[in-house]
């Protein structure tokens, strides 16, 4: 440590969730050389439609900033913002001086720039996640159809209850998306850009710019077709609300939670040895011990929806907290949530997606343990026969219960002992006779309800969002370790 320090030099420490999970799409659009040049094209909209619109701007001047626009040195700009302590001050400087003009930024404040452009990169990665969100549901509508008639034991609070498909369980998780996909597109559908407003919201330096309101409004339309929004708030201060983040947070939270809960129970699977997620040549489940094959894509999920919960958490602490007409108390935390809560939840997408796409399912275990369980899956109807037959349906629930927990323990004890199905045969109390018993334990196939036709109804309308988003729903994952 003493070594590094004696150097003068401090080593950056790269962003986790940058460099190992999210894709180099999510990356790109957050990229600090892009958000830069995202700022100057703004600057020179803005430029464009001040001079259309009478303010005196010689062509050329709009020229020589269009042509070094790309011209990026992150380098020259972090020394102009240690020297003037200010970043957007940074970079006009640096713009400037490249261009050889002091024309950008008239009547603008800091905000107008800033906000506007990481509106522009939230929307983008909005939808980046949503195309992720289509690739999911196509992964689980595949597997849904794949293992429509897969009957297994269903599980609540972890424990055998009645029998189910394992398409069932999948068209579950596929619904959940379809939610989380709405919630998206509503989002994006409805979501205002903050416009040019200026440092406490009334558009005062424009008006005096331009001299007109049609043409600060005129303005303000040119800005937000530049950045691709069609809906533009009327009124805020110097920033725009803070709740806008936490709908923006919470939506992706909600969005992804789906596939994390479906890599949830394949964890919980894998561990009962139902389904692996997958094991690639050369992949190695432990440094110690050599026959382990961890469902650690799935763990990696869950992690990642912990970091989410922290951003969200983060994100609701900004709302209702602005002083009067802004403040910059919420700037190092946005610095953090964007774009972190995006690298965050594409890392969980893609790996949720490759899991998905590897997962292989042992379709013996599920049948052997449907097989042993078939007694006790069958314990409702074995209830509604006794009630049919004459029998108060709390005086056969009992009854039921005494039978179901004796025959349960003693298996688990492996002591063994007659089945659920002998003792209540046995039991002059239950109107049920053997025949009857077994009459009520058909084929496995009979007791998973209207499973296939919930599936069915799943398929067709995650089929529409497929169908609109063909080109994301066929996207293969990027698994960056």
């Amino acid at each position: 440590m003493s070594d590094i320090t004696a150097q003068g030099q401090l080593e950056a420490i790269p962003n986790v969730l940058s460099a190992r999970y999210a894709s180099t799409d999510m990356n790109a659009i957050w990229s600090p050389s892009r958000r830069i040049v995202c700022e100057r094209k703004l600057w020179i909209a803005v430029l464009r439609a001040q001079a259309a619109l009478g303010v005196k701007i010689a062509p050329e001047v709009i020229t020589d900033y269009e042509s070094v626009v790309r011209v990026v040195n992150l380098t020259s700009i972090a020394r102009r913002e240690a020297r003037c302590r200010h970043d957007v001050k940074a970079r006009i400087e640096e713009f400037c001086a490249i261009a050889g003009h002091e024309q950008i930024h008239r009547g603008m404040t800091s905000r107008d720039l800033t906000e506007n452009v990481e509106q522009l990169l939230i929307r983008e990665s909005l939808e980046l996640v949503r195309d992720r969100m289509v690739a999911v549901l196509a992964c689980l509508v595949k597997a849904a159809q794949t293992h429509a008639e897969l009957v297994m034991v269903a599980r609540t609070h972890n424990v055998a209850a009645q029998a189910t498909t394992l398409g069932k369980r999948f068209a579950n998780g596929a619904e959940e998306t379809i939610l989380g996909i709405e919630r998206l597109e509503d989002l994006l559908n409805r979501y205002p850009l903050r416009g040019l407003k200026g440092p406490v919201g009334t558009r005062l330096d424009q008006l005096d710019l331009l001299g007109d309101p049609a043409k600060v409004d005129r303005l303000e339309q040119i800005v937000a077709h530049h950045l691709g929004f069609s809906r533009v708030l009327d009124s805020v201060g110097q920033v725009y609300p803070r709740t806008l983040d936490l709908d923006v947070v919470s939506a992706i939270v909600q969005a992804v939670s789906a596939p994390a809960d479906v890599c949830t129970t394949l964890r919980l699977m894998a561990g009962h040895e139902f389904v692996t997620e997958g094991f690639v040549e050369g992949q190695v489940g432990s440094s110690a011990m050599p026959h382990k094959m961890n469902a650690r894509s799935c763990e990696r999920v869950s992690s990642l929806r912990t970091v989410l919960d922290g951003y969200l958490m983060m994100t609701t602490s900004l709302a209702g907290r602005q002083w009067n007409e802004g403040d910059v108390s919420c700037s190092a935390a946005r610095r953090v949530i964007f774009p972190d809560v995006f690298l965050a939840a594409d890392g969980l997408l893609q790996t949720a997606i490759s899991v998905f796409n590897e997962m292989k399912v042992f379709e013996g275990r599920l049948t052997a343990e449907v097989q042993n369980d078939l007694p006790f899956l069958a314990s409702t109807r074995m209830l509604a026969g006794a009630v049919a037959a004459g029998l108060g349906r709390e005086e056969a629930y009992e009854l039921l219960k005494e039978h179901a927990l004796s025959a349960a323990l003693n298996r688990r004890s492996g002591i063994g002992g007659a089945t659920l199905t002998d003792r209540v045969a046995d039991d002059p109390r239950i109107p049920l006779d053997r025949e009857a018993l077994l009459d009520l334990m058909p084929e496995a196939a009979h007791f998973v309800g209207s499973a296939a036709d919930q599936i069915a109804r799943v398929v067709v309308r995650a089929q529409a969002f497929i169908n609109e988003h063909r080109e994301a729903a066929s996207t293969s994952p990027q698994m960056r370790v």
